[in-house]
């Protein structure tokens, strides 16, 4: 027990940046499916250097932080055990089992991107971009909450934040198809 604030000091380093390439990694494919809508050679050129930021980021600091912060977080359940028989750390653990499939998607779509092939839009990649930040807040208030029974509420401000999340990004829409450089 005595290691346990380092352990879990970096249990949540890990998580921090994580979840920063996972938000940040979406933004690239973005940025990345827009740079096939323009001419050459400046879709070339951009393409170029997004295939090369998105493979640093996912490579360098998005799976070693997946991996470490998983690793610590084994470490911290061998540590207290107890944690495994309370509601609120399988609701936890569903969460995350959803957030490494969100994980392996985005993966999925990192390497369709590395070969050129681009399946999605603009705007469906800044709805997945959001997917993370629901499954951070959910992962976030259980723990600290750590009642599963409110869980249910949790949910419900998880559909709303999404439904903010969503009307955000529709008048952003609108506001960039009234100024492309907003």
């Amino acid at each position: 027990m005595e290691y346990y604030n380092y352990i879990k000091a970096l249990h949540l380093i890990f998580v921090i940046t994580w979840f920063a390439g996972l938000f940040y990694i979406p933004r690239l494919f973005i940025y990345h499916i827009e740079a096939w809508a323009k001419p050459e050679p400046e879709k070339s050129i951009l393409s170029t250097q997004l295939k090369l930021m998105t493979k640093r980021l996912w490579y360098i600091i998005t799976w070693p932080s997946a991996i470490l912060a998983t690793l610590f977080a084994v470490w911290l359940l061998i540590i207290v055990p107890a944690w495994l028989q309370m509601p609120w750390m399988h609701v936890k653990l569903l969460f995350v089992v959803l957030l490494f499939a969100y994980h392996f998607k985005c993966h999925h779509i990192f390497k369709q991107m590395q070969n050129d092939k681009i399946t999605w839009t603009s705007n469906q990649m800044r709805l997945w971009n959001e997917v993370s930040t629901l499954i951070l807040f959910a992962v976030t208030f259980l723990v600290i909450v750590k009642d599963a029974l409110n869980w249910i509420y949790g949910v419900i401000g998880i559909f709303l934040l999404a439904g903010m999340l969503m009307l955000g990004i529709k008048i952003y829409k609108r506001v960039r198809s009234k100024n492309p450089d907003a």
